[in-house]
């Protein structure tokens, strides 16, 4: 979570970030982790995308498996406890609160966020 002040950033900036519906096909816990889930998501790829969430402490891998949450697609890849995270999901947090941003309709997987 980022604290203090934020930076002002250009509409160019922004169209930078790359944001896919994605629906989250396979979740777990990843072994020696009591707050990291693996996730396999489905971007509107040839192949799901494995993301690294911190989010075992808040949902019940099951709990996830079937939303279709967003996905920023175009962040370098990161090797996170020993596994390799091609994405990153948004989420709101407030205090302690945290909530997966879903998507509310049944848009098609893979429909670019504007």
């Amino acid at each position: 979570m980022i604290k203090g002040v934020f930076k002002i950033i250009e509409f160019s900036d922004f169209k930078k970030i790359k944001l896919k519906v994605g629906e989250v096909l396979t979740a777990e816990n990843i072994k020696g982790s009591n707050k990291l889930l693996k996730l396999s998501v489905n971007v509107g790829e040839p192949s799901p995308r494995t993301l690294v969430a911190g989010l075992a402490n808040i949902y019940k891998p099951e709990e996830l498996v079937g939303k279709k949450i967003i996905v920023v697609t175009n962040m370098k890849p990161a090797k996170i406890f020993g596994v390799e995270s091609n994405g990153m999901l948004l989420a709101a947090v407030n205090k302690d609160k945290v909530a997966v941003l879903t998507v509310d309709s049944d848009i098609e997987v893979g429909s670019e966020v504007e």
